[in-house]
């Protein structure tokens, strides 16, 4: 899929609850279309904002309590953790720029 990261129940909490900067998740799966489509943009953004914000990907067919526990119910979706806090989440891909500017958004009212 990509060079994100990946996550899963045995090291979801270290890795995303438990982290000190802000955290995306991409919910995906292999079945999935629009998740192929935004995970090159994904995996730019998880070097371009390596420093402020780490991006990991997380399997839902292979990991579904914690897709149940987040009510993740279509994908991808994404959600924006912070210091162990569900801060925003979105359904479907989008383009970079506007992906780019609805994480910031978040992230300002997040500080």
């Amino acid at each position: 899929m990509s060079d994100l990261r990946s996550v899963d129940e045995a090291t979801f909490d270290e890795v995303v609850l438990r982290s000190e900067k802000p955290v995306l998740v991409d919910f995906w799966a292999q079945w999935c279309p629009p998740c192929h489509q935004i995970a090159p943009v994904l995996a730019q953004i998880g070097v371009e904002r390596n420093e402020k914000l780490t991006v990991v990907k997380l399997n839902s067919d292979e990991n579904p309590a914690i897709s149940a526990r987040y009510r993740v119910m279509a994908l991808p979706t994404l959600i924006l953790f912070h210091h162990g806090e569900m801060i925003w989440s979105v359904v479907g891909a989008r383009p970079k720029a506007k992906l780019l500017k609805e994480l910031d958004d978040a992230l300002l009212t997040a500080v």
